[in-house]
């Protein structure tokens, strides 16, 4: 038990702002997880590096309350959308223009139990942090990598789906 929850099930996880306002539940695992080592991300978070599962928008619920939509410029020049609690500002989830709206990039540290959801890979880790020491045996590339190559079967079909809707 978390905040005062139960979780449901191993595929069914809640998260929420620091204030409490905005609360959501991840009815699914999620696509991927990424550990995202940019010197964007590192600006953007005030930290070492961004931790976001990607997940499908219709598997993302809101409990109570309502982000707020903040676009932001990004490294790609095609701008980002970071939902964020309207009154402590904590980033919930983001939309990349790569994705688009049909997939969230939910930040994992406002997950009841983060631990719930460790990296899949860490990415551009050539603008890692030299005092962040990756686990032995993590998967790391120095910059980003082929999803064809690196996502599991499931998570594939999955994305796919989300593509052709």
């Amino acid at each position: 038990m978390l905040w005062g929850r139960v979780m449901a099930s191993n595929d069914t996880f809640e998260g929420g702002c620091t204030c409490r306002h905005v609360r959501y539940r991840i009815k699914s695992k999620p696509l991927f997880v990424h550990a995202c080592h940019c010197s964007w991300c590192q600006r953007e978070t005030g930290t070492a590096f961004a931790l976001n599962a990607m997940i499908e928008a219709d598997r993302v619920e809101l409990i109570t309350g309502r982000p707020e939509l903040v676009d932001t410029p990004s490294a790609s020049g095609k701008g980002q959308k970071i939902w964020r609690c309207p009154q402590c500002r904590v980033a919930l989830w983001s939309n990349y223009s790569g994705s688009g709206d049909a997939v969230r990039f939910v930040r994992v540290g406002t997950l009841d139990d983060p631990s719930a959801m460790p990296p899949d890979i860490h990415i551009f880790t050539s603008t890692k942090q030299p005092w962040v020491v990756l686990p032995e045996g993590a998967k790391a590339v120095p910059e980003f990598y082929k999803p064809r190559d690196t996502w599991p079967k499931e998570t594939q079909e999955r994305f796919a789906a989300v593509r052709a809707t």
